[in-house]
């Protein structure tokens, strides 16, 4: 029987296909670089615009989100190719939806895509559950389960020429084409290798990732502190344009 640290052992050698978006690592020679994004950033949501609901979703996302939903991180893309967003975590209240402070993130190097394939470079559209998370450094106290092991190490350097080391210190993983319930590391792809994976929420490297959302260690730790499975957590994602329809 293969026990637990020793899969998780195996997994390790595979994290470059697995991490974030299929590569941890970006390059170590000269990559793309992000093209300059001149776009206005995107308003920060009020929640008094409609309490009800969580401002600047349409429709179509709206029904996305699971009615058993008490927590959404809602990341906001500054444009369709752009590697830049914010993240707000909401809470539903008695009141309605309410917005928590706003992050600075980076999402993937070419932005946004309603389809995503492995290597497309570009982050997933849509509402993913949260269930688990995993990292380098110990639990810091999550109510998630949680995977800790050297599997999480990050090497090389970033799309700028940025170390990536620290990167999965900490990581909350988006339920896309992944199997729920395992470890972050786990290769199991129900869409199939063609459709990606590995898609985390993880510690900000300062630069565009392959298809991650990032935000500051500080923040990830907030946010796994916050965050809690009993309160059915999902996270929104797209850009702002996407996500009003």
């Amino acid at each position: 029987m293969i026990t637990r640290r020793t899969h998780v052992a195996l997994l390790a050698a595979s994290l470059l296909l697995t991490g974030c978006g299929g590569g941890a690592v970006a390059s170590t020679a000269a990559g793309p670089t992000a093209s300059q994004d001149t776009s206005e950033p995107a308003p920060t949501p009020s929640p008094e615009i409609s309490p009800r609901q969580i401002p600047g979703l349409g429709p179509k996302t709206w029904a996305k989100v699971p009615a058993d939903a008490r927590q959404a991180v809602v990341v906001t893309g500054r444009g369709r190719d752009s590697s830049a967003s914010t993240v707000v975590l909401y809470k539903r209240t008695e009141a309605g939806w309410q917005a928590g402070v706003s992050w600075p993130a980076h999402n993937a190097l070419k932005g946004w895509t309603d389809h995503h394939l492995a290597g497309d470079l570009r982050s997933p559209t849509g509402v993913y559950t949260l269930t688990d998370a995993g990292g380098l450094l110990k639990n810091p106290g999550t109510k998630l389960p949680y995977d800790r092991g050297v599997g999480f190490t990050s090497p090389g350097t970033g799309f700028e020429g940025e170390p990536l080391a620290g990167s999965f210190d900490y990581v909350i993983a988006i339920n896309y084409n992944r199997r729920p319930g395992t470890s972050p590391l786990d290769w199991t792809r129900p869409l199939g290798a063609g459709r990606g994976g590995g898609i985390w929420l993880h510690v900000d490297h300062g630069g565009p990732t392959h298809g991650c959302v990032s935000i500051a260690e500080e923040h990830m730790k907030e946010l796994l502190l916050t965050l809690d499975p009993g309160l059915h957590p999902v996270v929104v994602m797209g850009d702002a344009k996407s996500l009003t329809r």
